[in-house]
């Protein structure tokens, strides 16, 4: 009878103690220290100064485990200039607005916020992004339509309609991902160039050579 009393007990403590490592790896982590983003942000209506918001920049100064350390400056119409420190917690749901969200989610996978509670993804598609075509994943809260990168989980786009007014945030810059060149990678680009540049003073040196044995 003991036994039997204490195999269910053994499952249960298991149990406990598993469910909430799983939990924990399954958010996944995009970012990284020294990763940037910037943002021009445009209001149209009747708009409070302190939403009165003109361009915003994000960087990661630390990360440790869910935890995202992000230094905030943020530019209002007046010029003002406000510098934050905030520490954001995938796990616990301090999200801040949403700015960084668990990365790779796909259609119908949900995530914690602690002021909104769970937020579903509602759809995935590609987006240009800061002059990158990117894969995005959104979801909206009663006031908010987000757009979040794919893999890293870092807001791109967002457009909240507030009583009298609107406010849309986009991606201006990002060191995270390059802008094309004529559909290529920068640095391939360039070698490309390089390996061009190459080849022609190889080719005009070659026919100076030959041009110079030819000469009587």
């Amino acid at each position: 009878m003991r036994n039997q009393v204490r195999l269910p007990m053994v499952l249960l403590t298991i149990f406990i103690t598993v469910i909430p490592a799983v939990a924990y790896a399954a958010i996944s982590i995009g970012v990284k220290k020294g990763d940037w983003i910037e943002y021009q942000v445009t209001v149209a209506g009747t708009v409070p100064q302190d939403h009165n918001i003109t361009w915003a920049r994000m960087d990661v100064t630390d990360v440790q485990g869910t935890a995202i350390t992000l230094n905030i400056t943020t530019i209002f119409s007046n010029e003002t200039l406000l510098p934050e420190k905030i520490t954001l917690n995938l796990e616990t749901g301090v999200l801040g607005d949403d700015f960084i969200i668990p990365a790779n989610l796909n259609y119908r996978d949900t995530f914690f916020d602690m002021n909104q509670g769970n937020i579903t993804i509602r759809d995935t598609g590609e987006k240009t992004v800061a002059g990158v075509d990117r894969t995005v994943v959104s979801g909206t809260t009663t006031e908010t339509t987000y757009f979040w990168d794919k893999a890293t989980g870092f807001l791109v786009e967002a457009t909240t309609i507030f009583s009298g007014y609107t406010m849309t945030t986009k991606v201006e810059r990002t060191n995270m991902w390059t802008p094309l060149l004529f559909g290529l990678d920068p640095a391939f680009f360039f070698i490309l160039i390089a390996i061009a540049i190459v080849a022609v003073l190889a080719a005009t040196a070659i026919l100076v050579m030959s041009r110079r044995k030819i000469a009587p």
